[in-house]
């Protein structure tokens, strides 16, 4: 269904294209058909032949008739829970080792930014964090 909002196309640089740390914070990965041979783009290229596709493929972003799912969070939201897991995640001591908390972390961003959450949805995610957190019921379980 279409997303309410605003998006963006992260396009990387033609040398070496998107860092990791870049592609973990995309909420989705698009790809298009290239030649196997040649697959490689100049980036104005890479705009042109995206343009192109999803031209092709607008309708699809319509959404169907009675659909009633609920609006993608901003992505504020999402970042706010995010900081707060990496945060408890931490004071529970999760990143070991040490040398692997960015792929860690960069895990977890996936992770939680292809479920395309509601703003209802990541209230109930972090309302658990938060009662994980303190330890609520006197840490009866």
């Amino acid at each position: 269904h279409a997303l309410a909002g605003r998006s963006a196309i992260l396009f990387g640089a033609e040398r070496s294209g998107l860092e990791t740390d870049e592609v973990a914070l995309a909420g989705k990965i698009v790809t298009v058909p290239v030649n196997p041979e040649f697959r490689s783009l100049n980036l104005a290229q890479a705009v042109i032949l995206l343009a192109y596709e999803w031209s092709k493929h607008r309708a699809l972003a319509v959404p169907t008739l009675g659909d009633e799912a609920e609006p993608r969070a901003p992505h504020a939201h999402l970042e706010g829970l995010i900081q707060q897991l990496y945060a408890a995640l931490e004071v529970a001591d999760y990143f070991h080792p040490p040398d692997r908390t960015p792929a860690t972390r960069n895990t977890i961003r996936t992770i939680l930014t292809k479920a395309g959450w509601s703003t209802r949805e990541i209230q109930a995610l972090r309302g658990m964090i938060r009662a994980v957190e303190e330890g609520r019921h006197g840490g009866r379980r």
